[in-house]
């Protein structure tokens, strides 16, 4: 179950009151205002009220839950807002409402007055059922059953995608290119739209200054232009955030474009990308990706539950994805985004459903359903003989040379330390490895006797990250006694840029006799020794 009460507003609540939570929402500039949904289908807002936001039909702020008559037993399916902010909604039934600020016809019903409370919003969508919606600061879109895709509100940088930058007073079909495509996925930055069609395919338009849509170029498109960096893949889901763009193809993996200032595309460095980058090469399968147009945050979650983010993240700027403790990525927004906001309509119901990636490592150590132990350094590890069967040849060779003869129920294993065999029997379950560069050796070591090749480069990939002056020697001898020629070759390049801090640390000098004559021998040749 999510817990709502990781956002400071819902710390007003009473116990019994976020009991009642089915569905949620934080918005607003300083995440001031929040509206949910209980399991009565009950409609409750309460915040600081900016532009009437809350649609209660005053500008008065409340910290007491006040009902939204109007909407309670409709059943909100999807749920938007703006910097204004403006809140748009559609319900089960495909209607459309909304509320707040309007100063550029951003509630779509062909005026600029506030919206003090929810009203339906009928131009050319009352013959639609409205199946999602979207908003950037000032502009709104709704996507239909059937894939028709709608927009209206401020358009001075053509977000709208009527083909000029006048603001849209009513929904108006966003058509030219995409006027024979299914629209499947919809998102808004600031002041850009992106959207997905049934094919894979990706649109953009509105405001490209930072490449935000991806197209190669930062001159901004009144209507939309397909994304044709993307070609040969297909997205399944699209996110914005304030001025940057991330995409999820059905291959779980993820590309970001577009504004980089506060490293939120990922990609271990702060410079804008205008075409779309694949990130996150070196992990599991991605199956969701987060943003939100108020922030530069981003965050993914892979197919064992691993969630990482990355981006500003409560002040400080985090250019790679970081892995976390959390569950899910919307604990990304509530602890580390700013201002800590909602990437969407977040259902708070109990999942009893597990995957089967997320079954098989709730399993993993488990005594209650092993019928497996592994004895190291006198610890314990529980595991399952026909999951290792099925996921390491060098087990399922084990077990059929000897297995049906000799039942042993506990193994021994002297030649490698708790952590890293820990470690690798953890691997087997999750596809995931949480080690100290120093203890990845080990694994490392443990990878190629059991010729795990993926088991392998992960590990050259965690020492790779975790290398220090301090270490440097050490795992460079280690990427030699393991035959690991990239990681040698890194680590060599490492030593030689650092030549001068490196020599002074005991590992250099405690470094095996034959090896310490190879490195100076190499080093010499590339001038390393000059001076």
């Amino acid at each position: 179950m999510v817990d709502v009460g990781k956002w400071p507003i819902f710390t007003l609540l009473s116990p019994q009151e976020i009991a009642s939570i089915r569905k949620a929402c934080v918005f607003g500039t300083s995440a001031n205002e929040a509206i949910y949904i209980t399991h009565n289908d009950e409609v409750f807002v309460f915040g600081l009220n900016c532009s009437n936001c809350l649609g209660t039909g005053d500008n008065q702020s409340t910290i007491v839950p006040k009902k939204l008559e109007a909407l309670c037993g409709k059943k909100i399916s999807s749920l938007s807002y703006g910097s204004g902010p403006h809140v748009v909604l559609c319900t089960e039934d495909g209607e459309v409402y909304a509320w707040g600020h309007n100063g550029y016809s951003q509630l779509g019903n062909g005026t600029t007055n506030q919206g003090i409370t929810p009203i339906q919003v009928c131009t050319n969508l009352l013959i639609k059922k409205v199946v999602e919606v979207a908003c950037g600061s000032h502009h709104s879109m709704a996507l239909s059953f059937d894939g028709d895709l709608y927009a209206w509100g401020y358009n001075n940088c053509g977000q709208v995608g009527s083909g000029s930058t006048a603001n849209q007073p009513t929904p108006r079909r966003v058509s030219n290119c995409l006027q024979a495509k299914m629209v499947v996925g919809i998102a808004c930055g600031q002041t850009s739209s992106m959207a997905v069609v049934n094919n894979g395919e990706v649109y953009g338009w509105g405001y490209n200054g930072n490449g935000q849509l991806g197209l190669g170029n930062n001159g901004n498109q009144l209507t939309p232009c397909r994304v044709a960096a993307l070609h040969g893949v297909c997205v399944l889901q699209i996110a914005c955030g304030y001025a940057h763009t991330l995409a999820l193809t059905d291959e779980g993996l993820l590309y970001a474009w577009g504004a980089n200032t506060y490293g939120q595309l990922g990609t271990g460095n702060k410079s804008n990308q205008l075409s779309p980058v694949q990130i996150m090469m070196e992990k599991e399968r991605v199956v969701e990706i987060a943003a939100c147009h108020s922030a530069h945050t981003s965050a993914a979650k892979t197919q064992s539950g691993q969630v990482y983010m990355w981006g500003q993240c409560r002040g400080q700027c985090d250019p790679s994805p970081h892995l976390t403790h959390f569950a899910c990525t919307d604990d990304v927004f509530a602890c580390f985004a700013t201002p800590a906001v909602m990437w969407r309509l977040l259902s708070v119901e109990h999942e009893d459903f597990l995957t089967v990636a997320e079954s098989l490592k709730k399993e993993f150590d488990s005594p209650e359903t092993s019928d497996l132990k592994f004895h190291v350094d006198g610890k314990y590890i529980h595991v399952h003989k026909v999951f290792l069967k099925i996921r390491c040849e060098h087990f399922r060779t084990m077990f059929q040379s000897y297995w049906n003869e000799d039942m042993k129920e506990v193994i021994e294993i002297d030649q490698f330390s708790y952590p890293v065999y820990r470690a690798f029997l953890e691997y087997l379950y999750t596809d995931s490895v949480d080690l100290p560069p120093e203890d990845a050796i080990g694994l490392l070591d443990l990878a190629t006797s059991y010729c795990e090749n993926r088991l392998k480069k992960l590990c050259q990939h965690i020492i790779k990250r975790g290398i220090t002056v301090e270490n440097a020697f050490s795992l460079l001898s280690a990427a030699v006694r393991y035959d690991a020629e990239d990681l040698e070759e890194f680590c060599f390049k490492f030593c030689v840029n650092h030549l001068t801090e490196v020599t002074q640390t005991a590992a250099f000098w405690q470094m095996d006799g034959p090896l310490l004559k190879e490195f100076i021998a190499k080093a010499s040749k590339c001038g390393a020794f000059k001076n």
